[in-house]
């Protein structure tokens, strides 16, 4: 069934200037579907538009008959004084509309009427509460605020207090409590941390209706998503896959049709140049030639078909980089920051080497960008010192980024930050940014927060740096300047600290982790993969420790228990080598995903031999807690 379609859809917000452009495509129910475009391509107007907040200037968007359409971008206004929870609770409008109209007949039956329309109507009310979850509302708000992390204080808050981070966080919960039919999400993980962003893939690979989703962040898209809708030059292109194959794919497409298109300049150059000769033949006489010229020509028309692939500009600069002398880059003794009765660390006792490539960690709160600033002398520490190396010189690169005059334009705010700069000098610096023609007269505060980001890097490249700070630095970026800064990071040999929550960042550099939890920084000298596997492994372990506990809690001399009991015993054994067997499949399988994401047909019937492993595994697992109860009873 199509849930979506999308016709001839057109739409401009300045004459002449169509950002979609007969704009054609269809989802169906059930599907996962990446939107992808470069910034500005039109993907946040497509969704206002799906969502009825502008109309097309042509086309047209039908939505299945009774589709209800959630997105996460929109942040309604709340009337005042109303909390996070009073705004969670709004997703259950329907529930409280059904229950107003329950509460009512029961008044009219304790009143004494007692007619069956009333009875029956009375019983339809309440098998449909029943069926929509209405008397678990209360469970359902706590699942959805424990995997989002927002904290039981944070509930009781009044909703306009927040952050727009933290408004963001709270509006998904509603959005997801509201039970839609269609999730259109927009950019849904830029301010969740690791923890909320991993619950949230869990929570759209189970949701049972239809999912589009525009994102930066790689690994949600190719975690979450099965086909990917681009918009370019205000047009659909499809590529039926996740992101890892839609960027391989994009790339082999490219390649053909630059390659068609370098064989017709040939033919045609070749054919220029015969029509050229049988015309000058022709002007000498030869009457028969000039007919031969003209058919040529004709022919060369014909020709002229596929317009020259163009890619991007892609930006090229890298870090400055000045030579480390020693051993010892930065060492921290005895830090200390709390605001209040809040402990955000204490006891910190860290060391930092040259080269060493370390990503801080932490849920969102824990005071990950608060230390950065504390090693920045930006914000003063509660107790501790920090030494850094004589030969050490730093670039920082905020999370929130700030400019002393933001209503300079772009070449005055280069020309103030580096004295000596010419004005010339300081436009080709920003064209190598992609800052070009007029966009550098713009004032900074009229900038986006990707663009804010990425003059503030081309202003930290030019220094001579050995030790780079990052905090977010992917935050705002589309994925094209994302794979940029990446690169530049690969290029640059210093030492790197960073914060960040892009999994694919994070995989790409850390070869060092600290983990800021509980207010104590735990140190891990691995890579992320390897420290990923670390948690997990004590995950298990804290799971099993109680049953563990429970066997050795009997005495020694205790029967052998009944015959129940024994058969239980060897029903667990059983058990834990069918999950043993599952578990090593699902990781040949998860191999096999990797080696064809390019292959979708193969890709597809992997993933499903894959979600049918998985719920097997968790089948069994469920099976093994209740024998090992049965057991140990």
């Amino acid at each position: 069934m199509i849930e979506i379609n999308v016709s001839g859809l057109v739409k401009s917000f300045e004459i002449g200037n169509n950002i979609l452009d007969g704009l054609t495509f269809q989802v169906e129910t059930g599907e996962r579907v990446g939107l992808l475009g470069r910034n500005g391509a039109g993907k946040s107007t497509l969704f206002k538009i799906l969502t009825g907040e502008l109309e097309p200037d042509e086309g047209e968007v039908v939505i299945a008959k009774g589709s209800r359409v959630g997105l996460i971008s929109q942040i309604p206004v709340y009337p005042a004084g109303y909390t996070v929870e009073d705004v969670l609770n709004t997703a259950f409008a329907r529930h409280q509309r059904l229950a107003e109209e329950m509460e009512a007949l029961a008044a009219a039956m304790a009143a004494g009427d007692t007619s069956e329309i009333t009875l029956k109507r009375y019983g339809e009310l309440e098998t449909k509460f029943e069926g929509i979850g209405g008397y678990d509302t209360k469970t359902a708000v706590d699942k959805v605020a424990n995997g989002l992390s927002i904290p039981a204080e944070m509930r009781s808050q009044a909703f306009d207090s927040l952050s727009g981070g933290e408004k963001t966080r709270v509006n998904l919960g509603r959005l997801i409590l509201e039970d839609t039919d269609i999730l259109l999400l927009d950019e849904p993980t830029n301010h969740l941390d690791l923890h909320a962003t991993e619950w949230l893939e869990d929570y759209v690979r189970r949701f049972k209706g239809t999912v589009v989703a525009i994102s930066h962040d790689r690994y949600f898209l190719d975690r979450t998503i099965s086909r990917v809708i681009e918009i370019c030059d205000g047009k659909a292109e499809f590529y039926p896959g996740n992101y890892t194959f839609y960027a391989i794919e994009k790339e082999r497409r490219y390649q053909e049709k630059l390659r068609q298109y370098e064989k017709e300049q040939a033919k045609i150059a070749q054919l220029e140049t015969a029509a050229e000769t049988l015309r000058l033949w022709a002007f000498k006489g030869m009457d028969k030639t000039y007919r031969r010229a003209k058919s040529m020509e004709r022919r060369i028309e014909r020709i002229r078909q596929t317009e020259k692939p163009t890619k991007a500009r892609a930006i090229t600069q890298r870090f400055g980089e000045k030579e480390f002398f020693g051993d010892e880059v930065m060492a921290v003794k005895g830090l200390e920051k709390s605001f209040g009765d809040r402990t955000l660390f204490h006891g910190v006792d860290l060391l930092v080497e040259g080269g060493e490539r370390i990503a801080l960690l932490g849920d969102n709160g824990t005071g990950k960008s608060t230390l950065l600033k504390i090693l920045m002398d930006e914000e003063p520490a509660d107790a501790g010192k920090i030494r850094f190396g004589p030969t050490v010189r730093i670039a920082y690169l905020p999370q929130i980024i700030r400019f002393d005059n933001p209503h300079r334009n772009l070449v005055d705010t280069m020309l103030y930050a580096k004295r000596g700069m010419t004005t010339q000098a300081a436009r080709d610096r920003l064209g190598a940014f992609n800052f070009r023609g007029e966009d550098v007269f713009k004032p900074v505060s009229v900038l986006s927060g990707g663009e804010q980001s990425r003059l503030r890097l081309c202003m930290l490249m030019d220094e001579e740096i050995n030790l780079l700070i990052l905090d977010e630095p992917t935050n705002h970026l589309d994925i094209d300047s994302r794979e940029w800064i990446e690169e530049a990071v690969e290029a640059y040999e210093g030492t790197l600290l960073f914060v960040s929550h892009d999994r694919y960042f994070i995989n790409r550099f850390a070869t060092r982790i600290w983990e800021l939890e509980n207010g104590v920084i735990t140190d891990y000298p691995v890579s992320f993969a390897r420290y990923r596997e670390i948690k997990e492994r004590d995950r298990q372990l804290a799971y099993q420790q109680p049953k563990a506990e429970k066997k050795e809690d009997k005495p020694k001399s205790a029967p052998k228990g009944s015959r129940a009991q024994q058969n239980a015993r060897k029903q667990i054994t059983i058990c834990e080598r069918e999950m043993e067997k599952l578990e090593a499949e699902i990781k040949d399988l998860e191999a096999a995903l990797a080696a064809n994401a390019c292959n979708y047909e193969a890709y597809s019937g992997l993933y499903a031999q894959k979600e049918e492993k998985d719920a097997q595994l968790l089948e069994l697992m469920e099976k093994w807690e209740a024998l090992v109860e049965e057991a140990g009873g």
